[in-house]
């Protein structure tokens, strides 16, 4: 198995796990409780954000455990603004963000909130001239995410922070594909989101950083924790867990980010020489994450057919998965037909050299095996049926001069060629190379008629 998915999710180090366990047998109080169990838990709890902070280099900003980063989106964003009506409404985002970013800015939209999008440039980064002339007296907010998680471009935290300091609003940055793999001052953001799943923690804790002088308005009411921000019984083993995560993915982040872009140096190399595969992702994009677009070819397919090798990527993010255009390709390719056709290649400091030429010895016949390149058609023989078949370029512009063709361009399915009126549907035929099988017969033509009428037509072409 070979899994290249890791901006989806991670699995648990089992160092973290064995710290996972360890706290939940040998921890059983609240942190909340004032028994002796009870302030043991709550000192481990003061330990393990203190290794947070001393990670993120933070001082006097808040920890905010949360279930996962759509959960510290939403109360950074939704926080801030309904807490911070009365001094404005409108907020400034991008066109990069996660779902859970537009799911709460589309909330808020319904409540009068006003949203503006800043432009990007030919390599997806923020325009910051358009984000000066976009910047208001009524700005509460800007939100904008560190790393895209399908292009992995890396937006220049630092500077737009930096211009932000001389406005009167919040500055949120979605940090989860950042944290753990590259390091970023965050000294002038106001909050940051991150989750442990993302370097090698358990799925279920993640992190909202608030400086103090931060006003939000809590998402949830009622009940104690470590902050009146965010209720709920205190999961300590998680806790301790994104702690232990952290720590010791920021010990090897440097090592790790050298190696990985050898691989992804690897990566693209590989993929280069395809003519109908194009990189989406750029010189500014993190080499954690690889965007391609095999032309011509739905990414499912392309991603089933890897599975057949046990080998595992993702068409887009996890979290918008349901568009067939990605709107994170197209923002930073200005391309619709790339976007249309984008997959999503993502690598770790634990992927080894082999399996990424394993990867691509499985593409390579993927590729072949799918013909990229082919295309569904209708092809008229005659003016009583017609043939649905998949052939190359070549071989259809050489049909095209012989016969009197009808071109469709989508994929067909028996309902779909019913509804034509272009004679009667016959077989669904594939021709590969010299190679022709029959898969379905519609109508009531023999499979050896339809042989010897394709045998006429299909072969004598394909051995010119």
């Amino acid at each position: 198995m070979i899994y290249l998915d890791y901006s989806a999710t991670s699995p648990v180090d089992k160092k973290v796990l064995d710290t996972y366990n360890n706290v939940s047998v040998n921890f059983i109080g609240n942190s909340n409780s004032l028994h002796k169990l009870g302030i043991e838990a709550k000192k481990l709890e003061n330990e393990a954000t203190a290794q947070i902070k001393k990670i993120m280099k933070l001082k006097d900003e808040e920890v905010i455990y949360t279930s996962c980063s759509s959960e510290s989106n939403n109360l950074a964003i939704k926080g801030v603004a309904l807490r911070n009506q009365k001094k404005g409404m409108h907020i400034i985002t991008t066109n990069l963000e996660h779902s859970s970013v537009y799911g709460s800015i589309s909330y808020l939209q319904t409540q009068g909130f006003e949203i503006d999008i800043v432009k990007t440039n030919e390599y997806g980064l923020v325009d910051l001239e358009n984000l000066k002339e976009l910047l208001r007296e009524d700005t509460i907010l800007v939100t904008i995410i560190e790393v895209n998680s399908e292009t992995g471009v890396k937006q220049n935290i630092e500077e737009i922070a930096l211009l932000l300091k001389n406005y009167n609003c919040y500055f949120h940055v979605d940090a989860t594909q950042a944290i753990g793999k590259i390091r970023t001052d965050y000294t002038n953001v106001d909050l940051i989101s991150f989750a442990a799943h993302k370097f090698f923690g358990p799925k279920g804790i993640a992190v909202l950083i608030k400086k103090k002088n931060v006003l939000i308005e809590n998402l949830i009411h009622g009940g104690k924790s470590t902050t009146k921000y965010r209720s709920g019984t205190p999961a300590l083993p998680l806790i301790v867990s994104i702690s232990k995560a952290l720590r010791i993915i920021d010990e090897n982040i440097d090592i790790y980010y050298n190696y990985i872009k050898e691989l992804n140096d690897l990566l693209v190399k590989g993929l280069k020489k395809y003519k109908n595969v194009t990189i989406n992702s750029n010189e500014y994009s993190i080499p954690h994450i690889l965007n391609i677009s095999v032309i011509n070819i739905k990414p499912e397919t392309f991603q089933h057919a890897l599975e057949n090798y046990e080998i595992y990527i993702s068409t887009q993010s996890a979290c918008s998965a349901n568009n067939p255009v990605s709107k994170s390709v197209l923002e930073v390719t200005k391309n619709e037909k790339r976007a249309s056709y984008s997959i999503r290649i993502s690598i770790a400091g634990i992927t080894t050299v082999e399996e990424i030429d394993q990867f691509l010895i499985a593409f390579d016949s993927c590729y072949k095996e799918l013909n990229i390149g082919w295309f569904m058609r209708l092809i008229r023989v005659s003016s009583s049926w017609c043939v649905s078949c998949i052939i190359t370029k070549k071989a259809w512009d050489e049909l095209k001069e012989i016969y009197d063709c009808i071109e469709y361009d989508y994929d067909m399915d028996e309902e779909l060629l019913k509804n034509y009126n272009v004679g009667n549907i016959l077989p669904v035929i594939i021709i590969e190379q010299n190679n022709i099988e029959v898969k379905r017969i519609i109508g009531e033509k023999s499979k050896k008629e339809i042989l010897e009428i394709i045998n006429n037509i299909g072969v004598k072409i394909w051995k010119k």
